[in-house]
């Protein structure tokens, strides 16, 4: 299951610090700026949500994390989730099975990025667009979300991570009203999301 926040402003900061456990609390106060501390709040507090709704979990879930930075809940092997934020929104997946996601700003980018991170027919793809923006913001959350998937982080080369996928599906949702594009990747024939 999906949630999504788009009001990352419009909740008590200080309130939603005293919901959380105090693990995510001191990885929320390293933040410098308030809009760090506010997603990185909220992506919990959905979280927290979601495995209420899901798998009738109520405690606040403690993290460890494995080789490649990926959270897992301790003591629930049986929950897969994935959480991301942006200036815009913050978007978590609670599932039964694999799951990465990504969310991610539409803003202007630097050609330098296109050539390190996207292949020949990928920048094609981008540079043809009527938005190019958007067209390279789309790619970008597919390879995170499908790294993110796999636990790999961004650990090896961009380029080849899209045109290498196998056995994965992905959804991709521009909401350009809010100026954000999600995407959601798993295993084919998984429908838990």
């Amino acid at each position: 299951m999906i949630y999504i926040d788009d009001h990352i402003n419009d909740f008590d900061l200080e309130a939603g610090l005293e919901l959380i456990s105090d693990q995510r609390r001191e990885q929320a106060l390293k933040f410098r700026h308030e809009q760090g501390q506010r997603t990185c709040v909220l992506a919990y507090l959905l979280l927290m949500r979601g495995l209420r709704q899901e798998f009738d979990i109520s405690e606040q879930p403690i993290f460890e994390y494995s080789e490649h930075g990926k959270p897992y809940i301790v003591g629930h092997p049986e929950v897969h989730f994935n959480l991301s934020h942006c200036r815009e929104a913050v978007f978590c997946a609670v599932s039964h099975q694999p799951v990465g996601v990504d969310v991610e700003s539409v803003r202007e980018y630097k050609e330098s990025l296109i050539d390190y991170t996207m292949n020949v027919d990928e920048q094609a793809l981008i540079r043809r667009a009527e938005r190019p923006e958007v067209a390279f913001t789309k790619l970008w959350t597919q390879k995170e979300a499908l790294l993110k998937l796999t636990g790999e982080g961004i650990s090896r080369d961009l380029k080849t991570v899209l045109s290498q996928a196998s056995g994965v599906s992905f959804t991709t949702v521009e909401r350009l009203d809010k100026n954000y594009i999600y995407t959601i990747c798993k295993y084919n024939g998984k429908k838990d999301c």
